[in-house]
């Protein structure tokens, strides 16, 4: 045997061990846990080995390196893959602000505690709990929809910074699907953006394993799913057997060579390959093995049966030999175009690093207009559209876009060389989604993801068709920007098929989501402010609930500024100095100038009476208690809540026996003021509900 020989029968014999370390690490994992999905992990090691090993441009030192090709597992469930690949690659951690620490991202030990509280391995990766991990997946199907995000985000960038001479992003997007993945909704809605966007450097495996929960697919499912991607118009390719190294080697390079439209490779593997009992059922996809199967699985492999969490000597640098020295090389020889790139493009480089660190330009809001005072006034999508675009102009990674409702929503950004990012052009600005809302969050979380600042917009009665995007973005800390309008029975002639009642209650109860429903225009302005203002590291997704009919332009003289949004509610409209309020009016969005009417009545009346304007409970309840009890004072209980939304969530603010003037149907078919007559928003009810809070108050009170 030659030398040569020898060293290829040497890294053949090293990549079989590499890929039966994955399958028993998996193994041992969910074993010990006595939970988790074993059987994916046994099959894909060897795909996911191949790709990592000698495709993924990835520096496993730097896992934060913006050029580097994005790996997303999309079977979530299949957790325990991505773990053994993070850390047989040692991949080295980073801290909250992408700054490298020096140890393992995946330590042996973090995998001996797979589920476990605390631990870098939870049931299913996690961005920001665990370095290289690129988003969060488990709901099967929302890392397609992020991939296409990134795949977006990489020819924006391409087209924004790179220069004949300085070619600083070329990266490819790799998402790992199951047969999940591909029979959910959002899939289809993302393949089919895709599919029209071109985006030839994005690639999906998907793993045709035919096994789910409830057992073979076939139970449920038929589809000719090469035949569906071809009319999304996308590249296919097919590999028969996972095990066989030369398809799959095949098969990523000519998806590699691809460059007019995205690829899908569909791999045919057996979910707990080498488990003699276990192995093509579906008891391997979602429960442990067992002691006895995990020996003979290992038996199978010749492996040895009574060893846990082994990592064979050389392993780990055969890993280093070649992805982490492939990585490491490319990355310095970009650091070194960077260095270049910084000294003949000064201001593109300043921008990028601003970009990259979640930060924004000194003068961002420079030109946010300030709304004089107008009874007419403008409806809040329209004031938010101006603002929107007075900020993009100065921001230029701020992109986005509506599911074909950009007219309605006033979300289009209009300033010149705004543009829109078409298959052949991918420096515009504007994105279209099509009738696609549950790709189009996916899709903005990917765009986050990849350091741009998105918006995405629609009526507020389809924020249903987002709630899974719009969840993980949340849990991901992810600095996406929700544009919703048409936000109540406002709607009107539309009837209730379009007139959201409970959709404010389920934003507002969304962990960590920024829920703004601004009273007028400068209440829009300033809820700009505070969703854009956000520091790195503490981003979090911010949703506007916004108007389609006018609103009045407060007269700020007269009343509070507006700067009081950034508290999440404020006084607006008080007592005369030196009295005290006899009762509060609270309320959001197009129900605050309606309190506002009433507030005078009141007045004019001799009553004296306070307006709070809140139009961000989530904010509110950040302040501190002295504000709290400022704005809503605990010993005044005659209290009026107004808001054309459903009651969940008021009596927080109204009390237990505060007056609640509020939906409890779901709208009708009308014009608007018949229906505000109808629904009791006028403000002869609130001025009547406000009587009779502060008679009851005084009873109570004994007066």
């Amino acid at each position: 045997m030659s030398q040569a020989q020898a060293a290829s029968r040497s890294s053949h014999d090293l990549d079989r061990l590499a890929i039966d370390t994955i399958r028993t690490l998996s193994m041992d994992a969910v074993q010990k846990a006595n939970s988790g999905h074993p059987g994916t992990p046994m099959a894909l090691a060897p795909l996911g080995y191949r790709l990592w090993q000698y495709h993924l441009r990835y520096d496993p030192g730097a896992p934060s390196w913006p050029n580097r090709d994005r790996f997303v597992l999309s079977v979530g469930h299949a957790s325990m893959l991505l773990y053994s690949l993070l850390h047989l690659a040692d991949v080295k951690a980073v801290d909250e602000h992408g700054k490298p620490t020096g140890k393992p991202a995946v330590p042996l030990d973090a995998i001996r505690q797979f589920r476990q509280l605390g631990s870098a391995t939870p049931g299913h990766p996690e961005y920001r709990m665990t370095t290289g991990v690129e988003t969060t997946t488990g709901p099967l199907g929302q890392g397609l929809g992020n991939s296409v995000g990134m795949a977006i985000a990489e020819r924006w960038l391409e087209a924004r910074f790179n220069r004949p001479d300085a070619a600083l992003f070329d990266y490819r997007v790799y998402a790992l699907c199951g047969d999940g993945d591909v029979m959910e909704g959002v899939s289809h809605e993302a393949a089919s953006l895709a599919g029209h966007l071109r985006l030839s450097n994005l690639i999906w495996i998907y793993d045709s394993n035919r096994v789910t929960i409830e057992g073979h697919t076939d139970l449920a499912y038929s589809d000719d799913v090469e035949a569906r991607f071809r009319g999304y118009h996308w590249h296919t390719l097919h590999v028969d057997d996972v095990n066989d190294a030369n398809a799959l080697e095949s098969a990523i390079e000519e998806a590699k060579r691809v460059t007019d439209k995205p690829t899908l490779i569909v791999v045919k593997s057996i979910i707990g390959w080498g488990a003699p009992h276990r192995q093509d059922t579906a008891a391997a996809h979602g429960e442990a093995l067992g002691d006895e199967e995990v020996r003979l699985a290992k038996r199978a492999y010749g492996w040895p049966e009574d060893a846990q969490f082994r990592v064979p000597d050389g392993v780990r640098e055969h890993f280093a030999h070649i992805m982490g020295a492939r990585g490491k090389a490319l990355h310095e020889a970009w650091l070194q175009r960077l260095d270049a790139y910084a000294k003949g493009y000064p201001e593109l480089a300043k921008e990028l690093d601003l970009m990259l660190a979640g930060c924004l330009p000194d003068d961002w809001d420079a030109d946010i207009p300030t709304f004089e005072p107008d009874e007419k006034g403008l409806a809040t999508r329209e004031s938010s559209g101006k603002v929107l675009n007075a900020i993009a102009a100065r921001v230029p990674w701020i992109v986005g876009g509506a599911a074909d409702l950009s007219p309605s929503t006033k979300t289009a950004l209009k300033f010149e060389g705004a543009g829109s990012f078409e298959h052949d052009s991918h420096a515009g600005r504007n994105l279209h989604y099509g009738v696609r809302e549950h790709a189009m969050g996916a899709v903005s979380n990917g765009l986050a993801l990849s350091g741009l600042r998105p918006f995405a917009s629609t009526f507020l009665i389809f924020s249903d068709y987002m709630k899974p995007p719009m969840r993980l973005a949340a849990i991901m800390e992810l600095n996406v920007i929700y544009v919703f309008t048409h936000d109540s029975i406002g709607v009107g002639e539309d009837g209730p098929t379009h007139q959201p009642i409970e959709h404010l209650a389920s934003l507002r109860g969304v962990p960590g989501l920024m829920t703004l429903r601004p009273a007028d225009a400068n209440e829009v302005a300033q809820a700009w402010r505070v969703a854009l203002a956000q520091l790195p590291p503490s981003h979090r997704p911010v949703c506007f609930v916004l108007t389609r009919q006018p609103l009045p332009t407060l007269d700020r003289t007269r009343y509070a500024s507006a700067q009081g949004v950034r508290r999440g509610a404020y006084v607006l409209a008080d007592a005369p100095a030196g009295k005290r309020p006899e009762v509060l009016l609270l309320a959001t969005g197009s129900e605050v100038a309606l309190s506002i009417d009433a507030y005078e009545t009141l007045e004019r009346e001799g009553i004296h009476a306070r307006v709070v304007s809140m139009p961000s409970w989530d904010l509110f309840e950040l302040q501190d208690q002295a504000y709290k009890d400022a704005v809503l004072p605990p010993d005044i209980h005659a209290r009026v809540a107004v808001e054309q939304a459903a009651t969940l969530g008021w009596d927080r603010y109204a009390g237990r026996l505060g007056s609640q003037i509020v939906m409890h149907a779901f709208g009708a078919s009308a014009p608007l003021k018949a229906l505000m007559t109808k629904f009791g928003f006028t403000p002869e009810r609130v001025v009547n509900e406000a009587k009779k809070q502060i008679a009851r108050s005084r009873t109570k009170s004994g007066e």
